[in-house]
């Protein structure tokens, strides 16, 4: 085929791969002076009906998609019975190369090229499409170090029951989700699974199954969890561990449930993961840049303890009412209150959500992040709050409602500080070590524990004062921590600018 002109347009130059299907070559598109892919379906198998038709089908799906990390189709035909599709040529290497030449990739990087492959299964969920063959083979990276996902050859709209008969498989078994090696229908989960597989190689270096036969391979995606991704790689945090274990649930229920959850949770890992690296190099550092401000947790530092803002509001407040009793003039001598830090460093929280059990299920979850992102001001909109309760908690029939906080991984803090606006307020917090935060809370609707959460760490109240540190009687590690309010105190509503947590 090197040297055949496709159409009139498309000259094939080299051969750039070949798979069961199709050949793909390196071509010039003689129209517009540029290089073109395209790929070639086999010869031996376009008088296939089903295989012409899944063949034209990827052109189609491909063809509404347009996304920074997807290869995009151009054109698409059939020469002399020599079907083809022409796509944009990414050069580079594949993601399978990259990991083959340089073995486990840092883990901010492979956070980076999991979020970029998730930014562009997602583009393709959201036109109803499942690529259904997610692995590194089918990951390009380009010359400026991005990742694109490539070859929707069996992808399938969700919208049609597809080509796919009952009990067949499709797919690669090394990424093969449980639902998929079964046979069995599957939605945008099981590219959700096969990118956690992804992740995981990425950080390891391996797929984490291994046998003689790719029906074993398939087995052990069916029956066994997939290994723990910290004995492989130690220094992979809590947080960018935990996305691989969701990612990869047997279930699909148990799994995040969908690919811009996963996505929300892979940020935050790699902000995590940038931080105790002290810095991004390569990708990760434009995909850091590309998160969304409200959702940024580096803090550059340790963070000033609420014990330390109160006395040097009280030296200034000292230093004004001294200067009006002395017309303004200062003391020579004594030094300026600096700061006072924690001795307690603030625990990593790598997420935060509103719960409301006991009503509809929703307390500004819009807003949640601006409770965890840093930012303890007053200023403008950055607070997270309840709903508006003119009648009190009481008289919605809820004994209380609340904000949850997920650590980085299980920690026994010594407190929870809070940033508020006062207004007399109470609340009781709770924690609990599953990975999951528990849906049941801590009090039903008569007042009696339900015993999801446990016994209450702490009981505490803001009254009247922008800050309040509450000690906790944290007798366990704890992954999610709950502040469950429990009167408003006369306020229509409670508003939280900043949480934290201490050790």
């Amino acid at each position: 085929m090197i040297g055949t002109l496709l159409s009139g347009r498309y000259r094939l130059e080299s051969k750039l791969g070949s798979g069961g299907m199709s050949t793909v070559y390196l071509a010039v598109d003689e129209t517009l002076g540029r290089h073109v892919a395209v790929k070639i379906m086999h010869r031996e198998i376009s008088d296939q009906p089903d295989q012409l038709e899944r063949f034209r089908r990827e052109a189609r799906a491909v063809a509404q998609l347009s996304h920074p990390n997807l290869v995009g189709v151009i054109d698409a035909g059939d020469d002399g019975g020599y079907p083809y599709i022409v796509f944009e040529y990414v050069p580079g290497q594949t993601l399978k190369e990259r990991i083959a030449s340089s073995g486990r990739l840092p883990t901010d990087e492979a956070t980076a090229y999991a979020i970029e492959i998730g930014r562009g299964l997602a583009a393709a969920h959201a036109a109803r499409l499942v690529h259904r063959d997610v692995k590194p083979q089918n990951v390009l990276i380009d010359a400026e170090g991005r990742a694109k996902v490539t070859d929707f050859g069996i992808a399938r709209s969700l919208e049609s029951s597809g080509l796919t008969a009952t009990g067949r498989v499709l797919g690669t078994t090394d990424y093969v989700s449980p639902e998929q090696a079964m046979g069995r229908e599957v939605d945008a989960r099981t590219d959700i699974y096969a990118l956690g597989i992804v992740l995981y190689e990425m950080l390891t270096g391996d797929v984490p199954f291994i046998a003689e036969t790719q029906v074993a391979v398939a087995m052990k995606h069916v029956n066994n969890e997939v290994p723990d991704v910290q004995i492989r790689r130690p220094e992979a945090s809590a947080a960018l561990a935990r996305v691989v274990d969701v990612a990869t649930a047997k279930a699909p229920d148990d799994r995040y449930r969908s690919m811009n959850e996963l996505l929300g949770d892979l940020e935050g890992a790699l902000e995590v993961e940038v931080a105790r690296a002290g810095g991004a190099t390569g990708e990760a550092t434009t995909v850091l840049d590309s998160v969304p401000r409200k959702r940024r947790r580096l803090f550059g530092g340790r963070r000033v303890s609420w014990a330390g803002v109160v006395l040097l509001v009280a030296a200034a407040a000292a230093a004004i009412a001294f200067a009006a009793l002395t017309g303004g003039e200062e003391p020579r001598e004594e030094p300026r209150t600096p700061p006072v830090e924690s001795d307690a460093p603030a625990i990593d929280l790598v997420a935060a959500a509103d719960f409301d059990p006991l009503g509809d299920g929703g307390e500004h979850p819009e807003a949640v992040e601006l409770a965890i992102d840093g930012d303890a001001t007053a200023e403008g909109e950055n607070r997270w709050y309840t709903e508006t309760y003119d009648a009190g908690l009481e008289g919605a029939g809820k004994t209380g409602v609340g904000l949850v906080l997920e650590a980085d991984s299980p920690v026994a803090p010594s407190a929870l500080n809070l940033a508020s606006d006062g207004g007399g307020w109470t609340f009781d917090v709770y924690g609990s070590a599953d990975k999951a935060a528990p849906e049941e809370p801590p009090l039903d609707e008569t007042g009696a524990a339900t015993g999801a959460w446990g016994e209450a760490l702490a009981a505490g109240v803001v009254a009247d004062k922008p800050q309040v540190e509450t000690d906790l009687e944290a007798t366990a590690d704890y992954r999610h921590f709950l502040l469950w309010i429990t009167d408003l105190g006369g306020v229509p509503a409670a508003e939280i600018f900043e949480a934290e947590l201490v050790g």
